[in-house]
C-alpha cells in the first residue's frame, strides 16, 4: 500500500467527513408519475450534491459537516433545518443578505422526458471564501470530501483550492466527485481544465465515464485518463450507469455490477453512491464491498421520491443487499 493509499484508508476509517459545496432545496411533483408542469401539490426537502453526500453519510452512521453559505431568507433557513434533522453539522454555513439565494430544483419522479428545473442566479453558495475555510480545524475530519460544483465559480474555486491546500497541511486526503454541471460554468475549456487541476490535488476521484472523458478530451479518451491517475497512486472509481464501474488503485481494475431497481427519477444515485461507499469503507469493509454498498444505495435512491429523503439508512441498505444476493 503505497503512503497515500495508507493515507486514505486511515482518513476514511475515522468515519469524519468535511464536506464543501452546494446545499439547495427540492420540490418534486406529488404524487409519482405527475409532471412538474401540471403538479398541484408538491413535496420539499434538501437538495444540492454536497448536501446530500453529507445525509447520506449521516444516515448510514457516519460524521458529516458541511462548508457552504446559504441566503438569508425562508429557502435558506428550510435548508439548515433540514440539514440539523438529517444530523449533519452546520456550524460551518455561513448565511448571506443581500441578493445571493440559494439554489431550487424543480422535478418530477418519471423517467421518460424527465425534466429538472434548477435555479441558480445569483447562487449563494458560490460565496464561499477563502476566509471561510480558513476557520476549519482540518485535524478534526478523517477527509476531506467535495463536488465539482463548487469549482465553477469564485470565489468558491479559490476558497476551495485553499481548503485543499489547508487539509493536506493537516494530513487530510481529498476526495473529489466530478459531478460535471456544465450550466455552471463559463466555458466547456475552463471547466476541463480546473477539474483536472482537482482531480491532480487529490486522493480519490469518482466520475462516470462521460465526466472523465470530458476531462480528457474526448469520451474515447476517459477511461485512460482514469487509469493514468490511478497509476500515479490514486484510488479512481470509473462509473458507466447500467454496466457498473470499474475500480482502480495502481495497476489494478475491479469491476463490479448494478443493483435491479425500478427508477422513478435519475437523480440522486451519485450522491447516494459516494455517500454509502464511504461508508462501508469506514466500517472496514473490502473496496469491492465497498463499491457494491455504493451501487446498492444508488439503485435505492433512484426507485424512492425525492434524493435525501430517499437515501437508505444501515439497515435499509442491508435488508436491500440481502433480498438481492
Amino acid at each position: 500500500m503505497s503512503e497515500l493509499s495508507a493515507q486514505l484508508h486511515n482518513g476514511i476509517a475515522k468515519g469524519s467527513f468535511v464536506v464543501l459545496g452546494r446545499a439547495g432545496m427540492d420540490l418534486y411533483a406529488d404524487p409519482i408519475g405527475v409532471k412538474a408542469e401540471f403538479g398541484e401539490n408538491f413535496r420539499a426537502d434538501l437538495g444540492g450534491s454536497s448536501a446530500n453526500i453529507c445525509a447520506g453519510l449521516c444516515k448510514l452512521g457516519m460524521k458529516a459537516a458541511l462548508v457552504t453559505s446559504l441566503s438569508d431568507d425562508t429557502v435558506g433557513r428550510f435548508i439548515r433545518n433540514k440539514l440539523i434533522q438529517y444530523g449533519v453539522d452546520v456550524g460551518h454555513i455561513r448565511t448571506l443578505a443581500g441578493e445571493y439565494r440559494s439554489s431550487l430544483a424543480v422535478y418530477e419522479s418519471v423517467m421518460e422526458d424527465f425534466q429538472v428545473c434548477i435555479y441558480r442566479n445569483n447562487a449563494v453558495d458560490f460565496q464561499v471564501t477563502p476566509e471561510d475555510v480558513a476557520d476549519i480545524d482540518y485535524g478534526r475530519f478523517g477527509a476531506l470530501v467535495t463536488a465539482g460544483t463548487v469549482f465553477a465559480a469564485e470565489p468558491s474555486r479559490s476558497a476551495t483550492f485553499a481548503a485543499f491546500d489547508l487539509a493536506k497541511k493537516a494530513g487530510v486526503p481529498i476526495i473529489f466527485d466530478i459531478d460535471y454541471r456544465p450550466y455552471s460554468w463559463p466555458s466547456p475549456d475552463v471547466a476541463a481544465d480546473v477539474l483536472t487541476r482537482a482531480a491532480d490535488a487529490s486522493a480519490m476521484i469518482v466520475g462516470n465515464d462521460e465526466e472523465f472523458g470530458f476531462m480528457a478530451g474526448a469520451y474515447e479518451r476517459g477511461l485512460d485518463a482514469a487509469r493514468g491517475l490511478a497509476a500515479r497512486g490514486k484510488l479512481v472509481i470509473y462509473k458507466m450507469g447500467a454496466e457498473g464501474a470499474i475500480t482502480m488503485t495502481g495497476d489494478q481494475e475491479l469491476r463490479t455490477g448494478t443493483y435491479p431497481a425500478t427508477p422513478l427519477k435519475p437523480v440522486g444515485a451519485g450522491d447516494s453512491f459516494m455517500a454509502a461507499t464511504l461508508a462501508a469503507l469506514a466500517n472496514g469493509a473490502s473496496l469491492a464491498d465497498a463499491v457494491d454498498q455504493g451501487a446498492a444505495a444508488a439503485a435505492i435512491t433512484v426507485s424512492h421520491p425525492g434524493c435525501a429523503g430517499a437515501m437508505p439508512d444501515r439497515a435499509t441498505l442491508s435488508q436491500f443487499i440481502e433480498i438481492h444476493q
